[in-house]
């Protein structure tokens, strides 16, 4: 009971780190992505930190799986390298008992990750359907943001104001341009504000400014000077009815309709948390530390069964939406497989014996 205590406070103390710096990282590239995109005007500022939630969420099942295959590494290989492991198989204590304490650390997370690939994110992923679609039904004067160029819906527009008035009401230092009929278009103006008429229709007006037209790479440009110009903005169109992928459906829905691309969906759903309890016990003779020897090898061989593990899931999933395979080959091949290799690992390990020496 005190060594389960110990190993299982070292284990969530590195795992709490690991994870730490895996959300890190993601939050940095996606931050960095949605940025860029809010600059080329895919997508509109207000919409950047929402979005960076959605992400986030999708890619907890993979940082929480990785964060739990890394943490049992980190942990058991350093008891070897501080000869802890020494101590402990002179007392008559195999390899085989640090199964349970790291099952005990390990299932709470693969319960959070089944939690949320089966029923948290298809909700996130249906919510963020929604509010894209939301975003691209608003008019272009809802995406304006001052000190960025937006481009129209219909790409024949680009806005850019330079700031807004304390109020909020009314932009100053407009510039538009706008192409129709090879006449190329620009507006400059010092205010602007957008008003509704009784009718419905929405304008944009901009006061004192000047419009420039004319073809581009000809001199006969059109200037006009103006008091007031009135920019009628095309209503916006909304949705009436969405058709959402497998992945944003329920997992109760998936097995309601048994289509060949709801239960790839589903078997991807459930590798998730049997991949995880899976690669955390592989990650115990992974960890093997050899004196004598560096420690990339081992670092090396764990990466590369993890991109092993997770691409022949890739490939059991779509298999199932192509009909080649059945759910429930998909569902259990390959973690059967994987399986079998652990327990080869671990009579390796046990053993001390090489792979190539088993038959003689």
């Amino acid at each position: 009971m005190i060594f389960r205590r110990a190993l299982v406070r070292e284990l969530v103390y590195n795992c709490l780190a690991v994870f730490l710096v895996l959300i890190a990282i993601t939050l940095s590239t996606l931050f960095i992505r949605l940025l860029g995109d809010a600059a080329r005007g895919k997508l509109a500022l207000d919409a950047v930190f929402a979005f960076l939630g959605f992400g986030l969420l999708g890619f907890l099942p993979v940082l929480l799986s990785l964060a739990l295959f890394i943490t049992v590494m980190m942990t058991v290989s350093r008891a070897y390298r501080d000869s802890e492991m020494v101590v402990w198989f002179s007392a008559g204590q195999g390899l085989l008992r640090w199964i349970r304490p790291v099952l005990y650390f390990a299932l709470p997370m693969v319960f959070l990750i089944a939690v949320l690939n089966l029923a948290v994110i298809p909700w996130a992923l249906q919510k963020k359907e929604v509010y894209s679609a939301v975003l691209n039904n608003r008019d272009d004067m809802s995406a304006i943001s001052p000190g960025m160029f937006i481009e129209s819906r219909n790409a024949d527009k680009v806005y850019f104001v330079e700031s807004l008035s304390q109020i909020g009401t009314r932009v100053k230092n407009v510039f538009m341009q706008s192409l129709d009929n090879n006449q190329l278009g620009i507006v400059v103006a010092k205010e602007g504000f957008h008003t509704e008429l009784p009718n419905g229709e929405r304008y944009l007006v901009l006061e004192n400014g000047r419009r420039y037209e004319g073809v581009p790479g000809r001199a006969d440009y059109k200037t006009v000077e103006f008091g007031r110009y009135w920019i009628r903005i095309e209503p916006a169109r909304f949705v009436a009815q969405q058709t959402f992928e497998p992945k944003v459906l329920p997992t109760g829905k998936l097995l309601r309709d048994p289509t060949p691309a709801n239960m790839a969906e589903l078997v991807w759903r459930w590798s998730f948390p049997i991949s995880a309890a899976v690669l955390a016990l592989m990650a115990i003779p992974l960890s093997f530390v050899n004196p004598r020897a560096g420690r990339s090898f081992k670092l090396l061989l764990a990466l590369l069964i993890y991109v092993i593990y997770n691409n022949l899931l890739g490939i059991s999933q779509a298999w199932v939406a192509q009909q080649k395979i059945s759910p429930l080959v998909g569902m259990w091949a390959v973690h059967l497989l994987m399986a079998g290799v652990l327990v080869l690992m671990f009579y390796q390990r046990i053993s001390m014996r090489p792979w190539w020496r088993w038959r003689r």
